[in-house]
């Protein structure tokens, strides 16, 4: 079986925060024998090579085939023309996910089949964001693999979606203030750290439509792998292996952690380097809110003037679109001025690098899982204001799980003076919170060295999967 080597075919859902880990995934498999075909849609790469500066034709992974790694890359329709811009059309955009995307991985499988690979294609890592899955690889007789890019506890509440419902905690119009003590592998949740889709009074638009079809359809899976660690993570972990094998191979990170050679930004990342190294160790406040989620104008309003009370330096990605609109005033007025030399205000930047320099010592975040990772492994306490989906979870897995981070207010109201007390909080270097995300960096670590518990998990779906590919031969 050694000698068996396995090609995979990896579809992200095409937004960052899925890309990049699945990137890592990619370098990952390939450097243990895997031969991949990764595939993006044409407007993600479009991005892509205007963000990076490629050709259209260019392959993002050359670093790795140079290296030796077999890494192929594909481009196909997401069924929408290149023009189209999803943000402004999201629903429309995940109605086409939900219902035109399939019949484009379905023809791009049936060519690359008759095309005769080799080695000839063995399985299917899909998004669990997808909802055709099972659907393509059994039509093509392929391993069916899911790939969960958020914490195993978020998994645990939507595989148990019934029991959330019988129990009267779903759209939970009566039922907010009860503490959820049901869940399998999941000791105790508030109903408002449920993933948001949980929580909105009306669970019938087409976006919960299509995130329930796609974890109904990822339930159907050969294997899951997610992007987290077992010691961090076990009872949930171990609930979701009593319903199907689930391996837990993270964090995925670049090989060499802030040089990354292989870069699928969607945005161009500029150097602040310089800027960093002018500041003392541990003064920075790094904010960002990743590359999807909108804000309002009041609560930018209230962190800007929040970030003015504290006196802190600060490096503020502030993406033009962030309020959802084309407005360009996102700022207070004279903000900029007011704090010119101690803080600046950036369209986009390499969160790696800014999160690895020893001038940041806190970070302001929407909680997005990987961002979460990424800060962890930095050492860099979090101040957390989730806004949407996986967030709520998330938070209180940093604030009152592992308690290497502060929450930014209460609920969702954002009070500057309250943020203020918050980010001082988190800048004054509290030891506890030192501690703590010192402690949870070495989990990450441990489980990432050849006798961690993220590698074994790996090899042991390799294993797995090599003779599950057998099977259906």
């Amino acid at each position: 079986m050694e000698h068996l080597q396995p090609h995979a075919v990896l579809v992200p859902l095409p937004l960052q925060g899925h890309i990049t880990p699945f990137t890592h995934l990619a370098m990952k498999l390939a450097s243990k024998g895997f031969t991949i075909t990764f595939v993006n849609t044409e407007s993600t790469h479009q991005q892509i090579a205007k963000a990076q500066s490629l050709k259209d034709d260019d392959n993002p992974f050359s670093h790795g085939q140079k290296c030796g790694l077999d890494i192929r890359y594909a481009k196909i329709s997401d069924g929408f023309p290149l023009s189209f811009y999803w943000s402004a059309n999201a629903n429309q955009f995940v109605e086409g996910l939900i219902h035109v995307f399939q019949a484009h991985v379905d023809d791009f499988i049936e060519n690359l089949v008759l095309s005769k690979p080799n080695p000839p294609i063995s399985c299917i890592i899909a998004d669990s964001f997808h909802v055709w899955g099972s659907t393509i690889s059994k039509k093509y007789n392929l391993v069916n693999v899911s790939f969960w890019t958020e914490p195993a506890t978020v998994l645990t509440a939507y595989y148990h979606m019934d029991l959330l419902k019988s129990n009267g905690h779903f759209g939970c119009h009566d039922k907010c203030e009860d503490t959820i003590r049901y869940l399998p592998g999941v000791q105790a949740i508030e109903p408002t750290d449920l993933p948001s889709y949980f929580q909105d009074a009306d669970p019938n638009t087409v976006m919960h439509r299509f995130v329930f079809k796609c974890l109904e359809d990822a339930q159907k899976a050969n294997f899951v792998i997610g992007n987290t660690v077992q010691e961090l993570e076990s009872s949930p972990i171990s609930a979701l292996q009593e319903k199907q094998p689930f391996y837990a191979i993270g964090p995925l990170f670049p090989t060499s952690f802030t040089k990354r050679t292989i870069s699928m930004n969607l945005l161009p990342a500029s150097d602040y380097t310089n800027w960093l190294n002018s500041k003392q160790d541990g003064t920075v406040l790094y904010i960002s809110f990743g590359s999807l989620i909108n804000l309002s104008k009041q609560d930018i309003l209230e962190i800007a003037q929040g970030i003015l009370i504290s006196k802190v330096s600060f490096i503020w990605v502030l993406r033009h679109n962030i309020l959802g609109s084309e407005e360009r005033n996102i700022l207070p007025l004279g903000f900029e001025e007011e704090t010119a030399g101690r803080g600046l205000v950036v369209p986009w930047c390499s969160q790696l690098a800014v999160l690895s320099h020893p001038a940041v010592g806190g970070f302001l975040t929407h909680c997005g899982w990987n961002s979460i990772l990424e800060s962890i492994w930095c050492k860099v306490p979090m101040v957390c204001f989730p806004i949407l989906t996986d967030q709520f979870t998330n938070r209180k897995l940093v604030v009152d799980d592992w308690r290497i981070g502060v929450n930014l207010c209460t609920g969702r109201l954002i009070r500057r003076e309250v943020a203020a007390e918050n980010i001082g909080r988190i800048m004054s270097k509290s030891d506890e919170l030192r501690k703590n995300i010192e402690k949870t960096k070495m989990i990450l670590q441990k489980a990432l060295s050849d006798e961690g518990s993220s590698e074994k998990n790996l090899n042991q779906f390799i294993e797995d999967m090599k003779n599950k590919i057998l099977q259906k031969k």
